[in-house]
């Protein structure tokens, strides 16, 4: 049998877990983002994770777990590597500008032919170091990125006034959270529950001042 029906099973069955509701062509639009980085991965290993239904979970569903916080117009995903969680939220919610920075030639190539094959409308990718990307975003992403020190050391001045800054973290980060810079400041700390993993996951929300 085809894996394809049992990923297909386990994403809807996850994204029910996860209480989320997308738009109709949303599940097929990322299993074939998951195809697609797989068969990348063969060749130019863009992620240590091989086997497809654990690329569901860790990748998909763990991407998609911080949907309720993402808000505003604009999302900057930064130190994205092969598009999460910025691609996924790109395909559940559509409609918002999405940039995704890495500074990875090779992660920014097959981000480019995601775009293209999907049909991501809205979405570009570009090589760069944070500290050299320009502009405001009402949504910033970074998962397993930095510490949040450095991260917003890096790429604070990419946040527009009221925006949210998501860092999401595999672990308790209280012992960075004293590194937080003056002009932000923490607004929230969510603990995750990714269907399929055991692991701790956590989002924290941070905005300005």
């Amino acid at each position: 049998m085809s894996p394809r029906p049992a990923l297909h099973h386990q994403l809807e069955q996850g994204l029910a877990a996860l209480g989320l509701a997308l738009p109709p062509d949303a599940v097929a639009r990322l299993l074939a983002y998951q195809a697609l980085l797989e068969r990348w991965n063969s060749a130019y290993n863009l992620t240590a994770v091989r086997d497809p239904a654990e690329m569901v979970t860790r990748h998909l569903l763990d991407s998609l777990a911080i949907l309720p916080f993402v808000e505003g117009a604009s999302l900057a995903d930064l130190g994205t590597g092969p598009g999460l969680p910025g691609i996924p939220l790109a395909i559940a919610a559509p409609g918002r500008d999405v940039l995704l920075v890495d500074s990875n030639g090779k992660k920014v190539r097959f981000l480019r032919e995601a775009i293209r094959a999907l049909k991501l409308e809205g979405v570009r990718a570009v090589q760069s170091r944070v500290e050299e990307v320009q502009g405001q975003f009402d949504c910033i992403t970074a998962r397993a990125f930095a510490s949040l020190a450095d991260m917003l050391a890096w790429g604070g001045h990419l946040l527009a006034p009221g925006g949210s800054w998501l860092a999401m973290k595999g672990r308790s980060a209280d012992d960075e959270l004293p590194g937080i810079p003056a002009g932000f400041r923490l607004r929230g700390q969510h603990v995750l529950h990714v269907p399929g993993l055991q692991a701790e996951r956590q989002v924290l929300v941070l905005g300005r001042t």
